[in-house]
C-alpha cells in the first residue's frame, strides 16, 4: 500500500526531508510506501533544490490538511497558532501527524493530543526535540521497564556554543552571540534561544513522556544566559566546574510531584554533559534499574532534523501495515491527566553565588551569618578578586531547599549595616 503526504513547509527541514524520500536507494525499504503528494509553499515562484513536480506544489496548507486523498501530514511550517489549527484540522479529517515542531506541542499538546486520541490517529515527535537524537521512540518504549529520575539535557544548540565559546575563547556574551549569528546558529532575534523559551517547549515534550502526565509550559521554572559574564565562566573553571544551559525534570520523591526547571547551572568537569560543546546536545537519563543512559549528536539542522521525520514517516508506515485495529499502546499519547509540579520554593538544589561588596572588613561574615540563618549550609565562601574596586565573594552552598537560599539573600540585602552588597550572579550547581 502506498501513503500519501501532505508536506505543510518546503524550509531547511521540509526540503531536506522531501530529498530523503525522493532518494530511495540504499534506505529502508518501506520508503517505497511514502508519496509525496502535495506540498504547502509560502511563494510558487521560489527556486526549489529538490525535484518536486511543480504540479503537487500550493499556498493553500488547508486544503493539504483536509484532502481526501491524503493518509499522513508532515508539519514543518514551525510558530504556533497557524501549526496549531492546521494540525487540528487535519487529525479531524482522520489523518496522521509528523511534526518537528517543539513549540505547538509545548503549548497546545494537551489539545493536540487529545484530539488525535479521540480520532484514533498518532502524533508522532521524534524530531520535536533533539534533532537526530532518537530520544523520544525510547522514552515511549525502550526506557518504559524503567522508573525514570530525572531526565537532564542540553538541548538548545545556540546557548551551548555561546557558552562554550565564552569558555574557550575568553569572550563577552555579546560578542559571541554576534558571532552565533553570523554563522546562522543564532537568529537576528535570539529570546527563544538565550532566553531559554526553545529548551523549555523541549523538556515539556520530553517530562510529559517521561513521567507519564501532561505538563503545562508556565509551570517550568526558566531562566535565560544572558546574566553570565567572563567572571563566572573563569570562577566556574577554578572550582572545578563548566556552565551549561540545563533543562531538567526531576521526580522529587518526597513530594512525589515533578519539578522542572531550564537555567545556566555549574557542572562539575567529571560529568558526563560537562564536555558536550558547542551546537551538540546531549539528554541524559537517570532510571532505575538501568543507571544512566546518554543520547548524544547533532540537535537541529537539516540533515539531522530530517531524518528524524523520515524515522517518524518509516515507523508510522510499519504500524500502519501491521493492520492493528487500536492505537498502538506504547506509541500512542494516551495519558490525559496533568503531572503535580512541585513548588519552586520546595525543590533542593546546591547554589553558586558571586556577590560585589564594599572591600571592608566583616562583609565575609555579614554573608556567613545570614546564611546560617536561613538555615543555609555553605560549601565554600571565598573572596576571589576584584572588580572595579568592589570585592568579588563567590559563594557555594551545599543542598537547600529554594526558599531558605531566596531568605538568605533577602536578609543579605535588607541588612541595615551594609548596604554595599549587591547580587551580580545566581547559578544552580548540578
Amino acid at each position: 500500500m502506498v501513503y500519501n503526504i501532505g508536506l505543510l513547509g518546503l524550509g531547511t527541514v521540509g526540503t531536506g526531508t522531501a530529498a530523503i524520500l525522493l532518494d530511495p536507494p540504499g534506505r529502508s525499504p518501506l520508503i517505497a510506501a511514502l508519496n509525496i503528494c502535495r506540498v504547502g509553499v509560502k511563494s510558487l515562484d521560489k527556486p526549489r533544490s529538490v525535484a518536486l513536480d511543480p504540479a503537487c506544489l500550493t499556498t493553500d496548507l488547508e486544503a493539504i490538511a483536509t484532502d481526501p486523498e491524503i493518509d499522513i501530514i508532515v508539519e514543518l511550517i514551525g510558530g504556533t497558532e497557524r501549526a496549531r489549527s492546521l494540525i487540528l484540522m487535519a487529525i479531524a479529517a482522520g489523518k496522521h501527524i509528523v511534526t518537528a515542531n517543539k513549540a505547538v506541542l509545548a503549548r497546545h499538546g494537551d489539545e493536540i493530543f487529545t484530539a488525535a486520541q479521540k480520532a484514533g490517529v498518532y502524533v508522532f515527535l521524534e524530531a520535536a526535540v533533539g534533532g537526530g537524537i532518537p530520544i523520544i521512540q525510547p522514552l515511549k518504549q525502550s526506557l518504559v521497564s524503567n522508573r525514570i529520575q530525572r531526565v537532564t539535557g542540553i538541548i538548545n544548540g545556540t546557548t551551548n556554543y555561546i557558552l562554550t565559546q565564552m569558555q574557550e575563547a575568553g569572550a563577552d556574551f555579546a560578542d559571541v552571540l554576534a558571532e552565533a549569528q553570523a554563522l546562522g546558529y543564532a537568529e537576528a532575534d535570539p529570546t527563544a534561544d538565550v532566553d531559554g523559551f526553545d529548551a523549555a517547549d523541549k523538556i515539556a515534550i520530553l517530562a510529559s513522556l517521561a513521567f507519564g502526565g501532561r505538563v503545562r509550559y508556565e509551570d517550568i521554572e526558566r531562566e535565560g544566559i544572558r546574566t553570565i559574564g567572563k567572571a563566572d565562566i573563569n570562577y566556574a573553571r577554578q572550582l572545578g566546574f563548566t556552565i551549561k544551559l540545563l533543562a531538567i525534570a526531576q521526580w522529587d520523591q518526597p513530594q512525589n510531584s515533578l519539578h522542572l526547571r531550564v537555567g545556566p547551572t555549574l557542572v562539575s568537569k567529571h560529568h558526563p554533559l560537562a564536555s558536550v560543546n558547542g551546537v551538540f546536545n546531549a539528554i541524559l537519563v537517570e532510571a532505575d534499574p538501568l543507571g544512566q543512559v546518554m543520547f548524544y549528536g547533532p540537535g537541529a539542522g537539516q540533515g539531522a532534523t530530517a531524518s528524524a521525520v523520515v524515522a517518524d514517516l518509516l515507523n508510522l508506515v510499519a504500524l500502519l501495515e501491521s493492520k492493528g485495529e487500536q492505537p498502538h499502546p506504547m506509541l500512542h499519547c494516551h495519558h490525559d491527566h496533568y503531572a503535580p509540579i512541585t513548588p519552586i520554593e520546595a525543590v533542593e538544589s546546591r547554589f553558586y553565588v558571586r556577590f560585589l561588596c564594599g572591600d571592608r572588613p566583616g562583609v565575609i561574615g555579614h554573608l556567613g551569618t545570614c546564611f546560617g540563618d536561613a538555615g543555609v549550609s555553605l560549601e565554600s565562601i571565598v573572596q576571589i578578586g576584584y572588580q572595579q574596586g568592589e570585592a568579588e565573594v563567590v559563594v557555594v552552598t551545599h543542598d537547600v531547599q529554594e526558599g531558605h537560599f531566596r531568605a538568605a539573600l533577602t536578609a543579605i540585602h535588607d541588612f541595615e549595616a551594609v548596604d554595599d552588597i549587591r547580587v551580580a550572579t545566581v547559578l544552580r550547581v548540578l
